[in-house]
């Protein structure tokens, strides 16, 4: 298993986990498109993949401009083994290391996301769009969060 940045290559792959998931799911995937996927991880903020044998089975995405997790998604099938612990927190490292700026997501209520952002110390504020929970994490907490879990 490897994490490392994403690429303009990696984009189809990216759109194929995306469009995989069973939670979270797109309305309509033409709403994501691939230059939308460009901008983010080369102007607008970063990305990352996670990749077993050459085959991409997870990404983060953050958006600097708007502070904000743009992706976070993992093939359905990789669940439930710490690859999205890992990818969120690459992520969000990064993003703190740009800036000690308050960042947001949004998340559908009732999913393992969640769960998983309550269980990463994020903390609930809201709601987003259209009946999404949003969610934040400051750096203060993020720090202390690193330093409970020795990351």
């Amino acid at each position: 298993m490897t994490i490392r940045v994403a690429e303009l290559d990696d984009i189809k792959q990216i759109q194929f986990v995306r469009n995989s998931v069973t939670e979270n799911t797109l309305s309509n995937p033409n709403l994501v498109t691939d230059e939308d996927c460009a901008e983010f991880i080369t102007k607008r903020g970063k990305g990352w993949v996670c990749e077993i044998d050459n085959e991409i089975i997870g990404f983060s995405i953050v958006d600097i401009k708007d502070k904000n997790v743009w992706a976070l998604f993992l093939r359905p099938d990789f669940e439930k083994q710490g690859i999205g612990r890992k990818l969120h927190d690459i992520m969000l490292d990064w993003y703190f290391e740009q800036t000690k700026t308050n960042i947001w997501l949004g998340t559908s209520p009732k999913t393992r996301a969640e769960k998983f952002y309550n269980k990463a110390g994020w903390t609930e504020i809201g709601t987003h769009g259209k009946g999404e929970i949003k969610f934040e994490m400051t750096y203060e907490n993020w720090e202390k969060y690193c330093r409970q879990h020795h990351i």
